[in-house]
């Protein structure tokens, strides 16, 4: 007659052997993968309303609806990302603390500041890109230039005459339209604005040439007439302008320009990998939810929502790029 295993049998078997201590250190395994339990906050470095915001809401409302418990979007504001990107930074490392930026905190800021309270390669703990972020280059109509190359025959020809706007100093804005100044000796001035909003009615004004902005922004202006598109960033088309060729494309390879930043999620360093796995195995299936998808490609993204291990490839693909074109800029803020 075969012996008959039963959960006593396995447990006094276990004890004999000194077994209950695997138990418990199982136990203790399976407690400390406990996640989450109680809200996530997620923190926005960005005031309410923009498109990363749009995004972290839309991710959070999924992602609370995978976990069981509330999502809640901090909006931190100010400083180019910087106090929101901080809070996370400096907040426990057990899961309830997360945050959703931009390359421009995450990224671009530690060549930018002089004095930057976090270091973004040791205090963040990289989760996903959610989305590429490519921007539209766009022109006042009244530039004769329909192409990249036609608008950069244009600018170097105007040398001294023309203006650029930007959403701050040290933004992809500023940064692009710096290295074409001076890629093409235009000698152009540079006017930075307090938000995108701004920039683009100073652009159909007439008081700007050109500027590099967000489709979400730009995209009403395009197809009323009232802006020209000359190209996007990156390397690909944006499904929201599907006929607007990207910059690349149009036979212009500049890094400068091939470049694209993006929205991602972040925690602080230190976090768990049980929990890092965890959360990426929900934003993966989120990332398949149609919502999130018409949303992410409505503000103007294109959705990714890769790995963490390709996050920190693409990280360290991109931030010689950055630097260099920071560098180019001549960008440096206290």
């Amino acid at each position: 007659m075969g012996i008959q295993y039963n959960r006593r049998n396995l447990l006094q078997g276990l004890a004999a052997l000194g077994g209950t201590s695997l138990l418990g250190q199982a136990a203790a395994q399976t407690a400390k993968a406990a996640w989450p339990t109680k809200p996530i906050r997620l923190i926005v470095p960005f005031n309410a309303g923009g498109a990363t915001d749009i995004i972290a809401r839309t991710v959070g409302e999924a992602l609370a609806k995978r976990v069981g418990q509330p999502v809640v979007v901090d909006n931190r504001g100010g400083a180019a990302g910087i106090l929101g990107t901080d809070a996370v930074a400096k907040a426990a490392s057990d899961g309830h603390t997360l945050l959703v930026s931009l390359s421009t905190s995450m990224l671009i800021n530690q060549f930018l500041y002089t004095k930057l309270p976090y270091d973004p390669q040791k205090d963040i703990t990289p989760i996903t890109q959610i989305a590429a972020a490519p921007v539209t280059l766009v022109v006042h109509p009244s530039v004769p230039a329909s192409n990249m190359k036609e608008l950069l025959a244009y600018v170097k020809a105007h040398k001294g005459k023309l203006s650029y706007g930007s959403w701050g100093v040290g933004s992809y804005a500023h940064l692009a339209g710096a290295y074409m100044s001076k890629t093409m000796d235009a000698d152009m001035t540079h006017v930075a604005y307090k938000g995108e909003a701004p920039m683009i009615q100073e652009l159909i004004g007439g008081q700007l040439q050109l500027c590099f902005s967000s489709a979400l922004n730009t995209k009403p202006f395009i197809d009323a007439g009232r802006l020209k598109a000359i190209g996007v960033t990156g390397k690909q088309r944006m499904d929201i302008l599907p006929t607007l060729p990207s910059i690349y494309e149009q036979g212009v390879p500049d890094d400068a320009y091939a470049i694209f930043g993006w929205v991602a999620m972040g925690a602080p360093a230190g976090l768990p990998k049980e929990i890092v796995d965890q959360l990426y195995g929900h934003l993966r299936e989120i990332a398949k939810d149609p919502k999130v998808l018409e949303r992410t490609v409505g503000a103007g993204f294109m959705p990714l929502m890769n790995s963490p291990e390709a996050f920190r490839e693409n990280y360290q693909r991109d931030m010689p790029v950055w630097k260099a074109l920071v560098d180019e800029a001549g960008a440096k803020l206290d």
